[in-house]
C-alpha cells in the first residue's frame, strides 16, 4: 500500500515510517518542511481546509495520523493540531476515497477522562473519526518507550541521578509500551480488515508505579539503588506552575495532572494483535550497551550542572570585583602588575563586567565560541598572575590552582557542544 504518515519526523511517526517501509509499503512522509522526494509538506496549524488535503491524498491507500504536541507554542494550538486539522483530513479522506485511517491517539483521551486540553482535543478528534464513514482504527498508547524518544531520554536522565525526587510517593500508575510494539501493531492493523472500527489500548504487559519505571530505567543502565526523595504534591504543583513559564513542556500543571491520574489499560488486545506479549521492561533496551545508556543519561544533567556552576563562578567573581571585595585591595594587586590610576580602574571594572557577561551568556547562549573565549580569558589571567604574582600559586587556598578544574570543565563543555 501507499501510506501517508502525518507527523513523520516525530518520535512515533519516524519509527512508524521505518516499520511500514520494512513491511514493504510505500511510505509518503508528511512533514512541516519537505526536502526529500518521499516527503510532502503539511502544517496542521494552517491546513484547515479539505481542498488543501485532496492533492496530497491522490494515490494514497491509507493514512496514519501521528501528529501531536505535548504543549502549545506559537501557532501550534491543541485545538488546531489535535482536532481541527485531523477533522479536515478525515473529511478529505472520505472525499478522496481513502477509506483506511489509523489514528494515534492517547490513553485516557476518551470517554470522559479528558481533564486537560491535550486529552480533550485528542478525545474530540477520536469522536469525529468514529462518526465518519471511514474504516478507522484508533490506537491509544500509554507512555511510549524508545531510546530516541524525548520522554524516554528525560526519564533516563532522571533515573540516573544519585538522588531522585518523586512526586508524592511516586506511586502513580503507568503502563509504558515499547515503540517497537506500537509500530508492529500498526503494521498488523493496516494489513488486515479485522481491526477496522476498533479502539485499541496500546500498553505494556502490566501496570507499574512511576518509581518502579524509574527503577527499570536505572536497572537498564546498571546503576546502583539511588536515594529516593518523596516530594509533597503541593510542592510539585507549585514547581509545575513556575516551570510552565519556562521554555519547556515536560513539567507543567497539565502533565502533572495526567501523571497523577494514571495511565493504564488492558494489554490483551495488543497481545492479540502482536501474537505475543508486549515487551517486558527488562527488554526495553536489551540491544543497547548499558554503558552507552548510562553516560547519555548522566550527560543530560551533568552538562547543565556544569553550566550553572560556571555561571555562578563568573557572576560571583564579577560582583566581588565590582565592590563586594575591597576595591583598594584589588587596586593594590593591579599595581603589582603595572596598572595604576585610571588604567587600573578601567581594568578592574572592565574585567568585572566581562565576568558578569560571561556568566549570563553561559546560561543564556551556550556556544562553542563562548567556551573557547572563557578558556582564553582564564589562560590569560593565569599567565599574568604567573608572571607578576607567582606567590598565588603557593597560596594555601589555591586561588590559581582552581583554574585547572574550571579549564577541564570548559574542555568537556566544548567537546560536548554541537553549536
Amino acid at each position: 500500500m501507499k501510506i501517508l504518515v502525518c507527523g513523520a519526523k516525530g518520535f512515533i511517526g519516524r519509527h512508524l515510517c521505518a516499520a511500514l517501509a520494512a513491511a514493504g509499503h510505500e511510505v509518503v512522509r508528511g512533514v512541516r518542511g519537505a526536502t526529500a522526494p518521499d516527503e510532502v509538506t503539511i502544517d496542521y496549524a494552517c491546513d484547515l481546509r479539505s481542498d488543501a488535503w485532496l492533492p496530497r491524498l491522490k494515490g494514497i491507500d491509507a493514512v496514519v495520523n501521528a501528529v501531536g504536541i505535548l504543549g502549545e507554542s506559537g501557532d501550534a494550538r491543541f485545538e488546531a493540531i489535535h482536532r481541527d486539522a485531523p477533522a479536515v483530513l478525515f473529511q478529505a479522506c472520505a472525499q478522496a476515497g481513502v477509506a483506511r485511517v489509523l489514528q494515534i491517539s492517547a490513553l485516557g483521551g476518551m470517554e470522559g477522562r479528558a481533564s486537560t486540553p491535550y486529552m480533550r482535543t485528542k478525545r474530540e478528534a477520536d469522536a469525529l473519526l468514529m462518526a465518519s464513514p471511514l474504516d478507522w482504527t484508533i490506537l491509544r498508547p500509554s507512555l511510549v518507550v524508545g531510546v530516541d524518544g524525548e520522554s524516554s531520554r528525560l526519564f533516563r536522565t532522571l533515573a540516573s541521578l544519585p538522588l531522585i525526587g518523586l512526586p508524592g510517593a511516586g506511586d502513580q500508575l503507568l503502563q509504558p509500551v515499547h515503540i517497537d510494539d506500537l509500530c508492529q501493531a500498526a503494521v498488523h492493523i493496516l494489513a488486515s480488515d479485522r481491526y477496522a472500527r476498533r479502539i485499541v489500548d496500546v500498553v505494556g504487559p502490566r501496570p507499574m508505579t512511576y518509581r518502579a519505571m524509574l527503577a527499570a530505567y536505572r536497572k537498564a543502565m546498571k546503576l546502583r539503588v539511588p536515594v529516593w526523595l518523596p516530594i509533597p504534591l503541593g510542592v510539585v504543583r507549585l514547581a509545575a506552575r513556575w516551570a510552565a513559564k519556562l521554555p519547556q513542556r515536560v513539567l507543567t500543571p497539565d502533565t502533572l495532572r495526567m501523571l497523577n491520574e494514571g495511565n493504564v489499560g488492558d494489554p490483551e488486545p495488543l497481545r492479540e494483535i502482536l501474537g505475543r506479549p508486549p515487551l517486558e521492561p527488562a527488554r526495553w533496551f536489551a540491544a543497547i550497551p548499558a554503558e552507552l545508556l548510562r553516560w547519555q543519561a548522566i550527560a543530560g544533567w551533568m552538562l547543565p550542572l556544569f553550566r550553572v556552576t560556571l555561571a555562578v563562578v563568573w557572576i560571583v567573581t564579577g560582583l566581588l570585583s565590582l565592590g563586594l571585595y575591597p576595591v583598594a585591595d584589588s587596586l593594590v594587586m593591579l599595581d603589582r602588575i603595572g596598572l595604576h590610576g585610571t588604567a587600573a580602574q578601567v581594568a578592574l571594572y572592565g574585567a568585572a563586567l566581562l565576568d558578569c557577561v560571561f556568566g549570563i551568556a553561559t546560561l543564556a547562549i551556550p556556544r562553542r565560541a563562548l567556551w573557547r573565549l572563557q578558556i582564553a580569558l582564564i589562560l590569560g589571567y593565569t599567565a599574568i598572575i604567573t608572571l607578576f604574582l607567582p606567590q598565588f600559586w603557593l597560596h594555601p587556598f589555591g586561588p590559581v590552582l582552581k583554574n585547572l578544574p574550571i579549564l577541564a570543565l570548559l574542555v568537556v563543555l566544548d567537546a560536548s557542544e554541537t553549536r
